[in-house]
């Protein structure tokens, strides 16, 4: 842990999970009128609500736990929501006096220090979010026993603010539930099953009087039987995108001390027709409402109506290993690989406008399935939606995903001014059934018959742009057409709006502007506005670029005058229709 001085901000964990959920409801009020008082701010304290202790051992060292306790300030502003003052952190140590020998990690609480049975911490500046109060390294006290308890008090003071008082709890001994890891076969097929025999030990000094079973498993697996102990939750709030199913399974009875368990009936895991990358997490806690309120993390929930899941005791001679009241060993995790494919189908647009005019288009890609791809171990993100703007053209609104890059794909620092091509990353998953939909807005420099840019859905590497899981590249490209001939009912490799379709691309259509006319955009360098560094493109080939489609000037240049004049006044025709 770290502390939470400005002058240490740089050494901090950006906002682990855990961290996260300590985050309070409310919000910081704002300041009242210059005529009124300022609203008192209210910072709160986070932790473990309670932290089991390995027993004082007969001989050799007392194996250390760590309790580490959070601050949280629940403002939103990231600028102007922090506090910046002294303030004064007390640890009231005296309720564990004879349980529990408490000391600082020095190194991650360097402003705290013990004196007697109270732990005084002093810092200056509360940035908004949860970031550590102190870190302590605790262990049983000599003399303790098996059952023994107590309590560390919280508080804080500073002018200006007040700190609401948190309670935290020290047991020696007390059940250590260890997850067994699993055989599993990952690397599967579609439709395939297989059994999950899950087994747990309880290693520790105390019985467990309920348990909790945990499993997560990613949108590409299920289970497919529903308990009636057990209530199903879809979709974790923290990570909408994973599409995770969640079950929390109490099962009842006591689970002694150094005996093993598993279930009377082994669950059955299955590789559904949208597997591709999957995970499945298998947990197991002592059931308590806290626990179920920590794994629940708000999601809602509803019960399975089948038979009611038991364990029972695992085949004598499973034995358990030395005790370790180690929470990390709780829960066991296993990846699969389904061999299976995903159809990214790119979508463009066909929009029309006169000379000055701004016209909005939506362009995207769809994924057609039937697998869902989710990187949900590494965090990277699918693919790259790579659009090139049509000549004549240029971006005046863009989405906040997208960045401008030059015409060759490479590094463009200004992100203001319009630029010919841009690239549009999408989340670390895409679902079966989604995309990406991407509404751009352009203004019309010059209008001609027919500019096209290219859409195209590609690996995030520019030189390696190929999809691995995608079976059908030809549909991975579409068109956006400005001002084109007919009624723009075929603009790439899916229907017009996005709603999916897996039409084979469109040839551009071609016209006949000046000769001397330049793609538009603004070539310079530019800022990759958050992108992951994997398309950041500062390198040239892999996909060429598509450009502005060059037009083709047959005949005379009256005659193609001409045909640009009626086709124009088509244009215009159709915009005021979509107006």
């Amino acid at each position: 842990m770290t502390r939470c001085s400005p002058r240490t901000v740089l050494h901090r964990a950006a906002g682990s999970l855990a961290a996260a959920g300590l985050l309070a409801a409310a919000s910081l009020a704002g300041a009242a009128a210059p005529a009124q008082a300022v609203d008192t701010l209210v910072f709160t304290f986070g932790g473990p609500a309670e932290t089991a202790l390995h027993p004082y051992p007969e001989s050799g060292k007392p194996k250390s736990s760590r309790v580490g306790i959070t601050l949280d300030n629940p403002s939103e502003d990231e600028e102007n929501g922090g506090f910046d003052g002294d303030f004064t952190l007390t640890f009231d140590l005296s309720g564990v006096a004879g349980v529990a020998d408490v000391k600082i990690d020095g190194e991650a609480s360097p402003d705290c220090e013990i004196t007697g049975t109270k732990a005084v911490c002093e810092d200056w500046g509360i940035r908004p979010g949860s970031q550590s109060a102190a870190d302590f390294v605790v262990t049983a006290a000599d003399g303790s026993e098996n059952g023994d308890t107590g309590t560390i008090t919280v508080t804080g003071r500073a002018d200006g603010a007040t700190f609401t008082p948190f309670t935290t709890r020290l047991t020696v001994g007390g059940p250590d539930l260890v997850m067994e890891r699993l055989p599993f076969r990952t690397e599967l097929t579609p439709g395939e099953k297989q059994q999950a025999p899950i087994t747990f030990a309880n290693r520790g000094t105390r019985d467990a009087d309920g348990v909790l079973l945990t499993l997560r498993y990613s949108r590409g697996l299920d289970i497919p039987q529903r308990y009636s102990n057990c209530e199903y939750s879809v979709d974790d709030p923290d990570l909408p995108d994973f599409g995770w199913t969640t079950a929390l399974c109490s099962v009842e009875g006591a689970f002694e001390a150094g005996a093993m368990y598993t279930l009377a009936t082994p669950l059955t895991l299955e590789a559904t027709e949208r597997a591709y990358y999957d995970t499945f997490l298998y947990g197991i806690h002592e059931n308590s409402t806290a626990q179920r309120t920590a794994l629940r993390a708000g999601a809602p929930s509803e019960r399975g109506s089948g038979g009611v899941l038991k364990a029972v005791p695992a085949k004598k001679g499973a034995a358990a290993r030395s005790t370790d009241l180690t929470p990390g060993d709780n829960q066991q995790e296993a990846d699969f690989r389904t061999e299976n494919t995903a159809d990214f189908v790119a979508y463009g647009d066909d929009v029309a406008g006169p000379e000055g005019s701004t016209v909005k288009a939506d362009i995207g890609f769809r994924n057609e399935g039937p697998a869902w791809i989710g990187h949900i171990r590494s965090g990277e993100d699918v693919a790259t939606v790579d659009f090139t703007v049509p000549q004549g053209a240029s971006v005046t609104s863009k989405p906040e995903r997208c960045r401008a890059v030059t015409a060759d794909g490479k590094y463009r620092e200004d992100q203001k001014s319009p630029a010919p091509r841009y690239f549009c990353n999408t989340s670390m998953t895409v679902r079966d059934g989604a995309g990406l939909d991407l509404p751009f807005e352009l203004r019309v420099d010059k209008a001609m018959v027919g500019a096209s840019g290219a859409v195209t859905v590609r690996g995030t590497f520019l030189k390696n742009p190929k999809l691995p899981f995608d079976p059908e590249p030809a549909n991975n490209t579409a068109y956006l057409i400005l001002n084109g001939e007919g009624d723009g009912s075929d603009s790439g490799g899916a229907t017009e709006g996005g709603d999916g379709g897996s039409g084979e691309p469109s040839t551009p259509p071609t016209s006949a502007p000046d000769p001397e006319e330049s793609p538009s955009g603004t070539s310079g360098s530019s800022s990759s506005g958050g992108s992951s560094a994997g398309t950041a493109g500062g390198s040239g080939g892999g996909l060429a670029s598509t450009g502005s489609v060059a037009l083709i000037a047959s005949g005379t240049a009256a005659a193609a005058l001409a045909a640009g004049l009626v086709l124009f006044t088509a244009a215009r025709r159709r915009a005021a229709r979509h107006s």
